[in-house]
Formats: structure tokens, sequence, C-alpha cells
């Protein structure tokens, strides 16, 4: 049996005590891009992009383990929509992330390589720690959120977000979670949750995280009970953690989604003001150079009659150019657009006179700091907000799975099994697990 067998081996028999004695093998398989393929899609449009031709499952070396770092042997990993922009190069190859982080120290010249082993989730087990980690040791099971930072700046000791080398792991950095062996730092650790299985523990970390800050934490929008919350992409990676907070937290969302599968998928989530897009025909462009401020009226209209005739307190934005003129139109007066992301375009257009003569806020926000991350995971842990996996896919499918969220032709999260050999391993809390059942599958078999 070949080391990583045994290690597979090890976890599949509960014996993780074993797993500290076990050695490391030289290599793993891990998903990655080619730095020799980055033109390869160069004057298509990004939709006819295909990551089933970039995404290549390859045998790669061990990374030396570092200070403060940690290998971990992932059993289960996730699609997030920054492993698509690396798969179609998009807005720029990640290997320009790699080259820039290999400049700054001779331990962060391991990452400039010429391929990218990429993805940011997992779950898996420690398996070994470097110098300096007390926390974590070998055999502890642990989910990973994705921020990578240095700290050795002043900037980011208030707020880890604002660390002046605050990196994204798997997208901005090498050795990344869709793979059988995986290289984070240690303050990325967090327990993995016992009632859940090894696939649904890994795919709620980055879009969890993202979410909890975007929406609950202070350096977000600051949610408060009874605030109306509209959510665009309600059912997907993102928008169906945004949909949970705001149930748990007492707020009310107003859930955007593209079809009635979709619409029922928020109802099963505990929402009752849906507004189905293609249903009612908002087209927010005229042209690819004018928006259609009638549309806006016409979409702020239908949020009042859900709402009872109040307009949102919050927007959750994350679509981008599509969306961001009606969002701005549609907050409340004194309202917050609060943005992390713009997957339909990052050039923005709004009408600033509904901004600045309604004293609307504009807030970015971009992943979440430790604390945050951890305090995500702990709602998690306890069944208060649940994972939203609907399908699971194999390491060699990932390009499949990235196509599938590339194309949006998925709801919730795609998993990818890496060590672990099926789906349904890894639970330690059956109890719990019973009492949540209908939450942790909701996202199944739509």
């Amino acid at each position: 049996m070949s080391q990583l067998g045994e290690i597979q081996q090890a976890i599949l028999n509960d014996d993780l005590g074993a797993v500290a004695s076990l050695d490391v093998p030289e290599t793993y398989r891990g998903v990655t891009v080619h730095k020799d393929e980055a033109d390869m899609f160069q004057g298509l449009e990004s939709r006819d992009k295909d990551p089933r031709k970039s995404l290549h499952v390859d045998e790669v070396p061990t990374p030396e383990l570092g200070p403060g770092e940690a290998l971990v042997a992932v059993m289960a990993s996730a699609i997030n929509y920054n492993t698509v922009w690396t798969s179609i190069f998009e807005p720029v190859s990640t290997f320009k992330f790699l080259e820039r982080y290999g400049r700054l120290s001779p331990l962060s010249k391991r990452h400039d390589l010429p391929y990218h082993v990429v993805g940011s989730d997992l779950s898996g087990v420690v398996l070994r720690t470097g110098p300096g980690v007390h926390n974590w040791k070998p055999g502890d099971e642990v989910v990973a959120h994705c921020l990578n930072v240095e700290l050795e700046g002043p900037d980011g000791h208030n707020d880890t977000m604002l660390d002046t080398e605050q990196r994204i792991w798997g997208f901005e950095t090498n050795f990344g979670g869709l793979a059988e062996i995986a290289l984070v730092k240690a303050n990325q650790l967090m327990p993995k949750p016992g009632h859940l299985t090894w696939e649904e523990a890994a795919s709620p970390g980055l879009v969890n995280s993202t979410a909890y800050r975007q929406l609950v934490s202070r350096n977000g929008a600051d949610m408060k009970q009874g605030d109306v919350v509209l959510i665009w992409g309600a059912s997907g990676g993102l928008g169906s953690y945004a949909t949970q907070y705001a149930l748990n937290g007492g707020a009310i969302p107003v859930c955007v989604v593209s079809s009635p599968e979709k619409a029922e998928i928020c109802r099963k989530l505990g929402a009752e003001l849906i507004i189905d897009r293609n249903a009612e025909g908002y087209k927010f462009w005229k042209d690819e150079h004018n928006q259609d401020p009638k549309e806006w009226q016409r979409f702020g209209k239908k949020i009042r009659e859900l709402t009872g005739g109040e307009d949102p307190d919050i927007v959750f934005e994350h679509p981008g150019r599509e969306t961001f003129g009606a969002s701005v139109y549609a907050a409340r007066k004194g309202g917050t657009i609060v943005t992390c992301a713009s997957t339909s375009g990052y050039m923005h257009q709004y009408d600033n006179r509904y901004l600045w003569m309604n004293l609307k806020r504009i807030i970015g926000s971009h992943f979440a700091n430790y604390r945050e991350s951890w305090e995500a995971n702990r709602l998690i842990a306890k069944g208060l907000i649940h994972p939203t996996l609907s399908k699971t896919y194999s390491l060699e499918e990932t390009g499949q799975a990235a196509l599938d969220v590339h194309r949006n032709a998925h709801q919730g999260k795609v998993g990818v099994l890496a060590l672990a050999p099926e789906e349904g391993l890894g639970v330690r809390n059956h109890e719990l697990r019973e009492k949540h059942l209908d939450g942790i599958n909701a996202f199944r078999n739509v």
C-alpha cells in the first residue's frame, strides 16, 4: 500500500492517532492549471471558455513545511467561483499572483511554480505542523478558511483582512484544497463540524465566511433584526448562506432567483418573499452601454409589493455590473449596498444621484478575518446554519464541476471528493445530524 493509501486507511478506520507515525508522501495528486497554457482561451468570450480543458489532475511534489504552517490530508473540497476564474485565466492569470508572492521571501518562493494547485476549501486531517504551531496536531479533523496573511506589518492587526500581504489561499497562493494534500497556515484551521460528512463540511468554508462578514459583521452591513435584505442569487453558493443568515438573525430576506426551481429552494430554507427575475422579465440594460432606469423602478415597485411598502435596508450584492445600478436604486434612504464580487463584470455603473441624495452607503467586503470565519464555522457546528451542498464530483471530474459553476448550472455548492472514497463518511455526531437532516439535505436532488 502506498504512503498516501496508509494515511487514507488510518483516517477511514478512525485511527487518527496513527497519522503522526505515518510517512508523508513525496508526491500527491492535485488539480492544476499550467502556466504555459495561460493563453489557451485567447480570443474567446468568457462563456465559451471551458474549465475541462484547462484543469488537470497532476502528480505534484509535496511542498516543504514552513513555520506556522500545516500539511493536511484532504478528504473533500469544493468549487468556488475563484476556481472558475483561475481555470479561464480571468480577469488575469493567477500565475501573476504566484509570481508576486514568490518575491516576498525565500519561503514564499515555493509558491511560484509553472503549475498552480487550486482550490479554496477543504475538510481533512492534519498530517504535520511546522515550527511554532501549538493549537493543532497530527490527527486533528479540520476545515480550513481561505485567508492567507503574513501580519508582519501593522495594518492587519486590527482586522487581518487589511494586512498588506493578505491573499486568498488556493487562488493567490499555491497548494490549494482541490488535492489529496494541501499546505495551509495554521491560523486557517478550524474544527470540522462533527455532524457533517467530509464533503458537507468542506463546502461552506469560503462562501459561509464571506456571507457572515458581508451581512452580519460590523465590518460589513451589521444586519439587525427586522432589516429587509435584498439578496441576489439567493439560492446560489453565496446567496444561500445570506438567506440563512437573514432568517437566522431575524431579518426579512427578499430573495432574487432565476427559476422556479431556485425559488423553491429559498422556500425550503424558510424564505417567503421571492422574485423570479426571469419570470418578471427584468432587463436592466438597454444595450451594452446604457441601463434602463424604468426597469430599476419596476424592480423597486415589486420589492415594495412584497414587503408591504418597504425598501431594502441592505442589498447583498455580488453579481456586479449586471445588477449594481438596480441595487443602488433599490436600497432605502440611508440604506447599505454591500458588495463582495462581480461575477457578471467588475466595471459597475450606477446613478450617483440615488446614492448621494439619499445618503446611501456602498461597502466593499472581501472574504473574512479569522474571527469572523471561526464564528461562521461555529454556527455550522451548532446546526444553526447548514451546508448547501447539492452535488459531489470526484477529483478527476473537477473540470466538469467547475464548468457547472461557470454556466450557473448548479444549485448551492458543488463538492469534490479527494481522499474520501465515497460520499457519506466522516460523521461523528449522529444525534445532532438527525435533528438537522432536512436542513443539511435542502439542496440535494433539486
